[in-house]
């Protein structure tokens, strides 16, 4: 013990590798709305007060803030009207929970589902050659033995550097 304690070789550290580069917020502005000209609109033209895109860019974000429901979707777009102005028209202001509801009861969910998978591919580079984590849950107390139903299962695959979720769907069961 007279002599002390070795000094520690160390490694040198290894770089950081930098995640891949977001989109800037002023191109995802100008660029959200133009996925949704191939969506049909459904409703009736001598009840349309609100633009269609201006109704889905509103709930996206607000969805994407936090929003659970109608009223929260409105509640977002009031709250953020002055940003929103800066790249949706909003000829009427913001649309009421019942316009949100009502176009979404009617709306095409495959073509939506189209158009959101084109702005999400936009806005992350491209997988190649990356970890695709998919993983499998069964969602505790979603069964109901009463009435017969069996658990809900879903498939998650998600992007690891982005802490993005790429898609989710609901499956009949699980396998081991």
């Amino acid at each position: 013990m007279g002599k002390g304690f070795a000094p520690i070789k160390t490694q040198p550290k290894k770089p950081v590798t930098k995640t891949a580069k977001l989109t800037p917020i002023s191109q995802i502005q100008a660029d959200l709305s133009s996925y949704f000209n191939d969506i049909k609109d459904p409703r009736v033209n001598r009840t349309k007060k609100h633009l269609l895109k201006d109704i889905l860019v509103i709930a996206i974000l607000a969805v994407i803030g936090g929003a659970e429901g109608w009223e929260d979707i409105e509640n977002y777009g009031i709250a953020k009207q002055e940003w929103l102005s800066e790249f949706l028209e909003l000829p009427h202001g913001i649309p009421s929970d019942d316009t949100f509801r009502r176009l979404f009861e009617r709306i095409n969910p495959i073509a939506l589902s189209e158009c959101l998978t084109k702005w999400v591919q936009q806005l992350i580079p491209s997988l190649e050659q990356k970890i695709v984590p998919i993983d499998g849950k069964c969602l505790r107390g979603s069964y109901d033995r009463e009435q017969g139903i069996k658990a809900l299962h879903l498939v998650t695959a998600w992007v690891a550097e982005q802490n993005l979720t790429l898609g989710q769907i609901k499956v009949e069961d699980h396998k081991t």
